[in-house]
């Protein structure tokens, strides 16, 4: 299980996250939702280590990472894997070097890659025909799946996902929400995924409300329609900045 205990990052004078509390339990899939500047890839960032909080902890499995020393902490942090927003493949790599290029760069040779490689394509749905293409001649749905075969080559327990759906089409978007959801269940791993989509509510267990630096509500994704939270009726919905709508539709069509 990750906890994340009064985490504070203060950026300037800014305040990013301003006391986040938020238990993520162990096998499921979690989404963080919340409107655009409200710090979630900032928040997953600090989770992976990618950058340091001002003040906080951050548990695994009842570690608190941030007061370990860097080498424990690196560590402790090879269990995670990190699936960017735009999945960040090296154009100039192919297929096959952007997946096996941690494994490759550890010394592996290429035959033992290979096999690695090929196992980890067909678990994110892609044949062995696109092991040398470019991130150039793949489309934006591909090179999303590319990004994930990288994650899982090196066995993670817990996948962040940093807006995974971002720029594809409502199909796409469909196929990519399914494959983290079958890869989560078939590995029991862990996944926190940051998104402003709505669909992952029908592929998650829990969702997490980051507002104004706080979690506003954490709750199971499969009631998330029939909450009362005024924060979750705002986001939803799509309203614009202004006093939080309390008035509650009587159905999942409402919104």
């Amino acid at each position: 299980m990750i906890e994340l205990v009064n985490l504070k990052k203060k950026f300037d004078d800014r305040w990013v996250t301003d006391g986040v509390n938020l238990k993520i339990p162990s096998g499921k899939m979690t989404c963080i939702i919340g409107r655009s500047g409200e710090g979630k890839s900032v928040l997953l960032k600090q989770i992976i280590g990618l950058i340091e909080p001002t003040s906080g902890k951050i548990l695994v499995d009842g570690q608190d990472i941030i007061a370990m020393n860097e080498h424990d902490r690196r560590e402790h942090l090879e269990k995670f894997g990190y699936v960017f927003q735009f999945a960040a493949l090296l154009d100039s790599l192919n297929v096959f070097e952007n997946i096996g290029i941690k494994l490759l760069e550890n010394g592996q040779s290429i035959k033992d890659v290979l096999p690695i490689v090929k196992k980890s394509l067909e678990l994110v749905n892609l044949t062995e025909n696109n092991l040398y293409k470019f991130p150039s001649e793949l489309s934006g749905g591909m090179k999303k799946r590319v990004g994930l075969a990288r994650t899982l080559v090196t066995n993670p327990q817990v996948i962040l996902y940093d807006e995974p759906t971002t720029g594809l089409d409502p199909i796409t978007s469909r196929v990519i929400h399914e494959l983290m959801y079958n890869t989560q269940k078939k590995f029991g791993l862990t996944s926190v995924v940051i998104t402003h989509d709505v669909k992952i509510f029908d592929y998650a267990d829990k969702v997490a409300l980051l507002n104004d630096g706080i979690i506003k509500f954490f709750g199971d994704a499969s009631t998330i329609w029939e909450s009362d939270n005024p924060y979750i009726h705002q986001f939803i919905r799509g309203l614009a900045d202004g006093p939080i709508q309390t008035e509650k539709p009587t159905s999942r069509d409402a919104y």
